[in-house]
């Protein structure tokens, strides 16, 4: 892998820290690949050879079940995706595919492992990772199960107004197919949805969201913390 790309590794904190004999050697094993989009990089139930990292474009984290398919996330640049398989040696949880152009750097999955043992720094930053990625479920798993799919929507909108800089009218970041997998809805039931906000002045037109009372919205939503800030 080119050295040109090692300080835009080395800003996540899972490396941060960790000495550079150490970082060397997981980069030297490493190296990076350009894929075009709709490119399926992993698929669940696969051995997790690799750890990824996205430094350009942005990747759609998938399950399927029974001819069923469900998004469960979007990584954008720069984030390591489905750490807990490769330092655990497990099957994979999840499939990834590329949403757009998107350059990748693999990680081999043991050089990770043996350098967790040899580094505590990298090891630190490892687990602090990996308890933020169980926050993230577990707020996940309350926002599903202890709100309504309206409530799920107008907290998923005040989420993403907040990522686009906070104003009135701002840009879904992902296609409303997309969004509705996410959020456990089909197309259909996401755009009875959308109307149903209306009421609460929140305006769809294409991937153009507009909210008109902010309060009204909140007020419906109730956002809270301990189920819808993700950096916590």
């Amino acid at each position: 892998m080119s050295e040109t790309l090692y300080p835009e590794v080395r800003t996540l904190h899972l490396f941060s820290k960790m000495a550079d004999e150490h970082f060397e050697s997981l980069m030297r094993g490493a190296y990076v690949q350009n894929f075009p989009p709709q490119i399926e990089l992993i698929t669940e139930g696969d051995p997790s050879d690799f750890l990824h990292i996205i430094v350009a474009g942005s990747v759609e984290l998938f399950s399927t079940w029974n001819r069923r398919e469900t998004a469960m996330a979007t990584i954008r640049p720069i984030s390591t995706f489905i750490l807990a398989a490769s330092i655990k040696d497990a099957p994979y949880l999840m499939s990834a595919r590329t949403l757009e152009k998107s350059r990748i750097v693999l990680i081999p999955s043991q050089d990770v492992r043996s350098v967790f043992d040899e580094d505590a720094d990298f090891a630190r930053a490892m687990v602090t990772e990996l308890a933020q990625c169980y926050r993230s479920v577990v707020k996940s798993t309350k926002d599903l199960k202890l709100r309504t799919s309206l409530e799920q929507l107008a907290n998923y909108i005040l989420r993403q107004q907040t990522c686009a800089g906070g104003g009135a009218k701002f840009e879904l970041p992902i296609e409303k197919r997309r969004v509705a997998s996410l959020l456990g809805m089909t197309p259909e039931n996401l755009s009875r949805a959308f109307k149903g906000l209306q009421p609460y002045g929140v305006y769809v037109n294409g991937n153009q969201v507009t909210i008109k009372n902010q309060n009204d919205l909140i007020g419906f939503a109730k956002p809270n913390p301990l189920i819808d800030d993700f950096n916590t």
